[in-house]
C-alpha cells in the first residue's frame, strides 16, 4: 500500500499525524509530510484509520 495526497485539500490540521505518527509529519511551516514508499504492513490499520478520519478527505490508499 501507498499513501496519495489530494494537496488542492489537504489542511495539514494533523489529524493523521495523532494516528499513525510512523507515517506523517507536520514540518516547520505546518505542510504534511508523508513518508515515502510503501507502507509497512504492520501499520496499514493505522494508516487506513488516517484515512477514514481526514476531515477532508485529503488522503487514499493507492493499493
Amino acid at each position: 500500500m501507498e499513501i496519495g495526497v489530494h494537496w488542492d485539500q489537504c489542511e495539514a490540521n494533523g489529524i493523521c499525524v495523532g494516528i499513525a505518527p510512523d507515517i506523517f509529519d507536520l514540518d516547520d511551516n505546518d505542510d504534511l509530510i508523508v513518508a515515502e514508499g510503501p507502507v509497512p504492513a504492520q501499520l496499514e490499520g493505522d494508516v487506513r484509520d488516517a484515512i477514514a478520519q481526514c476531515p477532508k478527505a485529503a488522503l487514499f490508499a493507492k493499493d
